[in-house]
């Protein structure tokens, strides 16, 4: 479970001076300016103190961390095609080894709107299935709480971003699709709608720290999610699984190429709902039971979270000439 990232490209002009003396019988001049390259690579990572993906943690409420790295070529000022991978440390039910995104798309910008139109994989390797299956590796968690033996699954999405006010005031909206969400044979919708506001930097002082830029944003998304199917082994009948809205609101500061950034989550999640969509092994008895969830397991991946994350972010043609 999930999530992406976008930077600018630069490029590099070279120019000789033309030398004119006396005794020389011609100009000598100035080679032609080098083209710049239409291929560019940005990587970056986080460390985060939880990850947090669409409103339910990934990471058990523990810390976490990322690392990416995406190729990109840039048809033309306005259009950029690119492909990448990012690598998340994740404590789920099935005990993958990472959540590993492999993703790729196309980015057009038209004035001040930029698209973004793709396709992610989310690939859990090494997972571990806990349920009565034969096949499975581990019987049901101690709360009776099973799992699938394998969860990957993919996303189509699309988004646009308008630059309201340049540089300064941003709108946006994002919606992804799966038709097989987690593999539960359910689909799995997420809409969502986002702003930030860039404020003026300031000057910290504080030796290497000088100047200091700021922003905040946020995010009011939801989940509508399908009806399963029926599995003896983890579903026994078809079950319609919760539907869900999010959203998150937080500040960051920017310094350079790194940005610390720190944010508030939440959901509109029960915390029965929240052990139907997590099958969180941590879940405890004492809710209200339901036919999603006769034990009223309660977990508590879903709730309000205050998540502080370091990134940084850089590209070969800006950062490394």
């Amino acid at each position: 479970m999930k999530k992406l990232v976008v930077s600018v490209v630069a490029a590099a002009i070279f120019s000789a001076t033309s030398a004119l003396a006396a005794d020389l019988k011609a100009i000598t001049k100035a080679p032609p300016a080098a083209p710049s390259s239409p291929w560019d690579i940005a990587f970056g990572g986080a460390l985060m103190s939880d990850y947090n993906f669409r409103g339910i943690s990934q990471s058990d409420r523990g810390a976490s961390g990322t690392v990416y790295v995406e190729t990109r070529y840039n048809a033309n000022p306005n259009l950029q095609f690119y492909y990448g991978s990012q690598y998340w440390a994740v404590a789920l039910p099935t005990g993958p080894s990472c959540e590993c995104d492999l993703y790729g798309g196309v980015r057009p910008t038209i004035g001040a709107l930029a698209f973004d139109f793709g396709f992610i994989y989310y690939w859990y390797p090494r997972e571990k299935g806990h349920s009565g299956d034969p096949l499975a590796l581990f019987p049901p968690f101690l709360n009776m709480n099973v799992t699938y033996r394998d969860t990957d699954y993919w996303e189509a999405y699309g988004k646009v971003s308008w630059d309201v006010m340049k540089d300064k005031f941003a709108v946006g909206a994002n919606f992804y699709y799966s038709p097989d969400w987690l593999k539960t044979g359910a689909y799995g919708a997420y809409g969502s709608v986002t702003a930030k506001l860039t404020l003026p930097s300031f000057k910290l002082n504080a030796g290497l720290i000088d100047e200091v830029g700021w922003y905040v944003s946020g995010e009011l998304g939801h989940y509508w999610l399908g009806t399963t199917n029926i599995d003896p082994f983890v579903w026994t009948f078809a079950a319609n699984l919760p539907d869900y809205t999010t959203w998150n609101i937080g500040v960051a500061f920017t310094w350079k190429v790194f940005t610390f950034d720190l944010r508030y989550y939440d959901t509109d999640l029960s915390k029965e709902n929240c052990n139907v969509l997590t099958g969180d092994p941590r879940a405890v008895a004492g809710g209200a039971p339901s036919i999603n969830n006769p034990a009223g397991l309660r977990s508590r991946l879903c709730s309000s979270a205050v998540i502080a994350a370091l990134k940084f972010d850089l590209t070969a043609a800006t950062n490394l000439k």
